[in-house]
């Protein structure tokens, strides 16, 4: 895992295929907030998810690169229901 206060507000989150996974929101505790643009269509639509910071493989720069692929950093995300954060 890499040093979670390397992750930048704003930068793009990848997976371990280049596949766009979201846009840094912020680091709370031990996850990454995503902001809600990334946030898909449907049910998911206009919140936060989150993704385990175990995921991270590396930080460069302004790019956080996962361990996992986009399609799979997609199943792990944790949802924001009422303001909190489930998973």
């Amino acid at each position: 895992m890499a040093d979670a206060s390397q992750i930048k507000e704003h930068a793009e989150v990848i997976g371990a295929d280049d596949v766009h996974v979201g846009i840094v929101d912020g680091v709370e505790g031990d996850r990454i907030k995503l902001t809600k643009r990334d946030s898909g269509e449907g049910q998911h639509e206009g919140h936060h998810h989150y993704i385990p910071l175990a995921l991270v493989a590396a930080v460069n720069g302004n790019t956080v690169r996962l361990s996992a692929t986009g399609a799979v950093a997609a199943e792990m995300f944790e949802e924001e229901e009422g303001g909190q954060p489930t998973g």
